[in-house]
């Protein structure tokens, strides 16, 4: 009687330790998601205001930096619609940092803007 409460104990704590390593993992995961969604939230606000910032000192130019930024942006949202269900943790992370290089070249480009309005001194 005692062998099967033992195992019967043994097999209990390895579903709780599987179970919880499970959510763990998927905690991350969810994190990542979150993260990534957050950021490219955040990075299409950015590139609204660029736009408008952009088109009062340059006009309408031919060459469209923030449309190229917002149309990486919306293939990086279906990509994340169509796997990120599937997704690693570490593809997640390969499509944030991809938002964050998108926003660090719009930031760049900002400022460029920001030096060229300023009176020269």
């Amino acid at each position: 009687m005692s062998t099967t409460l033992t195992l019967l104990l043994v097999a209990l704590a390895a579903a709780v330790v599987a179970f919880s390593l499970r959510r763990a993992g998927s905690g991350r995961r969810q994190r990542a998601v979150r993260e990534l969604l957050d950021a490219a939230d955040a990075l299409e606000a950015r590139l609204r205001m660029a736009r408008a910032e952009i088109e009062a000192v340059a006009g309408d130019l031919a060459l469209d930096p923030v449309g190229d930024a917002m149309r990486e942006m919306l293939r990086q949202r279906l990509w994340l619609r169509d796997h990120g269900d599937s997704a690693s943790v570490e593809q997640l992370a390969e499509v944030r940092l991809s938002i964050d290089t998108a926003r660090g070249r719009i930031e760049q480009q900002l400022s460029q803007i920001e030096r060229a309005r300023a009176p020269l001194a």
